[in-house]
């Protein structure tokens, strides 16, 4: 039988994470994030950002969700949570994806990480989930998994994630590993010896570079770090972190994307597939979405100066609000003012101009391609 999750518990002070002593030692200068006290930056935004863009930076991003999956039911299970055709994963492939409610809203973008099959046709996975959605998707999957054989284990407390990014990112880790990380491609995993443990590493990342996300036991976390800082690895916080996802355009959940925004509108069609596989949450208003047409998207925008449009700004056309900013900041790659927002879907054309309203007054900005910045260095 499915496993329940433990009972929701409202902390009384933030939750650190095994590497948070050595976070401060470094000066880190920390903030709030979904219930955890996390770096924000170390040296400065824009040197960490640019450290992960042309040489490697790394990241503590412990506070990530953490789930073990297994049991004979598990891909079809999942099957019916998610609009992403599982079905075709092979062992050491992972797929983005997103948990679907019935109305076809997101209730986390998530990654799933598939281990294979064992001799008795138990399935075997992994997944990630985001800090600030992990009761709620435990509590979503675990209801949707009564009545199978299912298993849910949370490791988020027991293991450390470090996220190390950048040209060189692969470079510093396989002077650590002798497993070859090189023969991983984009999306592979496999599991390794590092530092005197074993770790799960997954050539995947939220930065738009190529790098790893490496799991390991809290111990060996500080050890690894601390490899990876002798060798001269950038340490980076979540400031920078926010500045690479959006010029990779990728979104943030609570702010990009919701309970109340389907993939299509978010512009993630791409895992919906809805011609290799059957039945999903929400389905029927995706189905419905793609015959009759969106009413908005979500777009890039390109500022027509240094003015930054910020989460929650007002998106005008001939004077009328048309749609709201998600996601905005400056670009130190590009030298810009970038930012997302939904739009009347009549105006999501690439080259649309929009102005968008700061502290009273409008700005020009203009809807460009996503992503706003692709890596030469990713495959």
């Amino acid at each position: 039988m499915a496993k329940s999750p433990e009972a929701n518990k409202t902390p009384q002070t933030l939750s650190r994470t095994p590497l948070f002593e050595v976070c401060v030692e470094l000066n880190a200068r920390m903030t709030e994030f979904a219930g955890w006290e996390m770096p924000v930056q170390y040296s400065g935004i824009t040197e960490e950002h640019q450290a992960v863009r042309t040489t490697a930076g790394m990241f503590d991003i412990s506070h990530m969700g953490k789930f073990i999956l297994k049991g004979k039911d598990l891909i079809q299970k999942l099957q019916y949570l998610v609009p992403s055709d599982l079905s075709r994963l092979q062992p050491g492939e992972a797929k983005y994806t997103l948990l679907l409610n019935p109305q076809g809203g997101i209730i986390d973008d998530i990654i799933f990480y598939y281990q294979g099959q064992d001799a008795t046709g138990e399935h075997r996975g992994r997944m990630i989930v985001n800090a600030a959605t992990l009761n709620k998707d435990k509590t979503w999957l675990w209801e949707n998994f009564q009545g199978s054989d299912v298993e849910l284990q949370d490791l988020s407390p027991e293991k450390a994630l470090i996220a190390v990014q950048g040209p060189d990112a692969v470079k510093h880790l396989q002077s650590l590993v002798e497993t070859d990380l090189t023969a991983v491609k984009y999306f592979g995993h496999l599991e390794a010896p590092v530092c005197g443990g074993l770790g799960f590493f997954a050539r995947t990342g939220y930065t738009g570079e190529d790098g790893f996300e490496v799991m390991v036991d809290p111990e060996v976390a500080v050890t690894l770090w601390r490899s990876l800082l002798n060798a001269g690895v950038t340490p980076c916080g979540l400031g920078c972190r926010d500045t690479l996802r959006l010029e990779a355009a990728m979104p943030l959940y609570g702010q990009d994307i919701d309970d109340t925004t389907t993939p299509l509108e978010a512009g993630l069609g791409w895992v919906v597939h809805l011609d290799s596989k059957g039945d999903f949450f929400g389905r029927e208003v995706l189905e419905k979405q793609k015959q009759t047409g969106l009413s908005r998207r979500l777009v890039a925008l390109e500022m027509q100066g240094r003015y930054i449009a910020r989460h929650g700004y007002g998106v005008k056309a001939d004077g009328e609000t048309v749609g709201e900013i998600t996601s905005g900041s400056w670009s130190p790659t590009l030298q810009r003012a970038i930012a997302l927002a939904y739009v009347h879907t009549n105006l999501a054309k690439s080259g649309q101009e929009l102005e968008v309203e700061i502290r009273g007054k409008s700005y020009p900005g203009v809807v460009v391609k996503k992503p706003f910045y692709r890596s030469p260095n990713r495959s």
